[in-house]
């Protein structure tokens, strides 16, 4: 396949994305490979915020707050691909983290998923659920998923 490969790298903007993306570029990047980061932004934290109860301007302005930063974090996601000269695109698409993903996967026509974990508990893990569980189990194709080289298994705390 001369074109290269479609890979979705799955980005928050958090240590854990960020070492997962550094350890594909490391370890598995291919020059000809067409990258395509995927953010979800997570509205429910503007949502749930105790200040939302107590006027809709704050809403507004939680919201706006939230806007300022995924579009940040969306031009940092862009210099990114430029600093490292890789030929791709950045997407934010609002929804459940994990479906997205798999759905921005199979639109690409990606051969790859690439994913970080922020090493979630058990307990934790068994109630929220991860998105790099999630990711795993319902793609259709292979899923990278790699682990901060600090996180320790559960096994081991």
């Amino acid at each position: 396949m001369s074109e290269g490969r479609n890979v979705v790298i799955a980005m928050d903007g958090s240590d854990y994305s960020d070492y997962a993306f550094d350890w594909f570029m490391k370890n598995v990047h291919k020059p000809s490979d067409h990258v395509v980061f995927v953010h979800v932004p997570e509205y429910h934290t503007v949502v749930q915020s105790p200040m939302v109860m107590a006027d809709v301007t704050v809403l507004t302005d939680l919201w706006q707050e939230e806007e300022k930063r995924i579009k940040k974090l969306l031009e940092t996601l862009g210099q990114k691909m430029k600093d490292h000269g890789i030929g791709g695109k950045v997407k934010s698409v609002s929804g459940s983290p994990g479906e997205v993903i798999c759905k921005v996967a199979k639109e690409e026509g990606a051969g790859m998923i690439v994913s970080g974990t922020r090493g979630m508990g058990t307990i934790r893990r068994t109630f929220l659920g991860s998105v790099s569980d999630y990711v795993i189990h319902h793609a259709h194709i292979p899923v990278l998923v790699v682990r901060h080289q600090d996180q320790k298994h559960d096994h081991q705390k």
